[in-house]
């Protein structure tokens, strides 16, 4: 089925969507991105986004921090961003990919007098890590960016650099994802996602402090876990000895959702097997973004008019 692009003001089919060789984005990295999920409900013929206007406003501080100036609010994102998804069509789970990018095609380092613009794609996305029982991770010797090098509160394009570096060291050592440290070695977060473990009972993150995205999926975790199982996070620094003697741990991200880690290191995570709160966060939290606990419909958005059954 083929998918559609928001590119250059107009909805074009996806393999339209084309820049220059000489774009500004794609030789510096001077571009900001979202990923958002549609989720699809095979009992309902719809597809929900999850937490669409809270990824748009992020995308809008981040295209601030990057001096992008884009004419569009939040609500007309999200507006233009229903369409794109409703045209498209798909009935499995999507990604959405907006990114906001400077445009001009000219060489040369720098942020300002350049033209802005963005696009938003769709394509279908399934599970990013792969890993019914839990998946393996290792430290990594690449160290998370500090944000006073390039800003870890923005989703920006070059800074993926560092994570995929990071990725590939643990996929090349046979582990499933890797996980960052800080310059001072506390851990950070992995190549793509936050990072929680469960340590005496407790719900442990680490602190916007430690360079990390402050995640919407890790926000959504923190708020589930209170409201519906009356358990708190604690936001503090981690060593990585803790990841060693946590009882459980999981990562947390749009693409992963709440994905569960068995091993570090080559050292078992509790038992080595799926924690009983993660298994508990895990079927709470997808009951949620498909739609299927109204109690949070007010974080999913339907894009179907009419129910669209397989």
């Amino acid at each position: 089925m083929p998918s559609y692009a928001f590119f250059k003001k107009r909805y074009v089919p996806l393999a339209e969507a084309k820049i220059s060789v000489m774009t500004h984005a794609f030789n510096y990295g001077t571009g900001c991105f979202e990923g958002i999920r549609g989720n699809w409900n095979a009992d309902e013929g719809q597809c929900y986004i999850f937490r669409l206007k809270d990824h748009y406003q992020r995308f809008l501080k981040s295209c601030r921090i990057l001096k992008i100036d884009l004419p569009y609010t939040a609500d007309d994102l999200c507006q233009m961003t229903v369409k794109l998804v409703e045209m498209s069509a798909f009935r499995e789970d999507i990604y959405i990919r907006p990114i906001g990018y400077k445009s001009s095609e000219i060489v040369g380092v720098k942020l300002h007098d350049l033209e802005d613009d963005i696009v938003v794609f769709v394509v279908p996305f399934g599970p990013y890590l792969e890993g019914d029982k839990g998946i393996r991770c290792c430290t990594s010797s690449w160290r998370r960016i500090d944000d006073t090098g390039i800003p870890a509160r923005a989703k920006i394009t070059g800074i993926y650099v560092n994570s995929a570096l990071a990725k590939t060291e643990a996929h090349d050592n046979g582990y499933d994802e890797a996980i960052m440290l800080t310059h001072d070695g506390h851990v950070s977060e992995g190549s793509g996602e936050n990072i929680f473990i469960v340590t005496n009972g407790n719900l442990v993150t680490p602190p916007s402090s430690d360079n990390i995205l402050m995640g919407i999926t890790r926000d959504t975790v923190i708020k589930l876990a209170q409201a519906e199982l009356g358990i708190s996070t604690i936001e503090r620094s981690i060593d990585r000895s803790e990841l060693y003697t946590a009882d459980e741990c999981f990562m947390t991200g749009t693409a992963a959702h709440i994905t569960p880690v068995v091993e570090v290191d080559h050292r078992k995570v509790g038992d080595g097997a799926i924690g009983s709160l993660t298994g508990r966060l895990q079927a709470l939290y997808f009951d949620v973004i498909k739609g299927k606990n109204k109690g949070y419909l007010q974080w999913c958005v339907p894009v179907h008019s009419k129910a669209m059954k397989v």
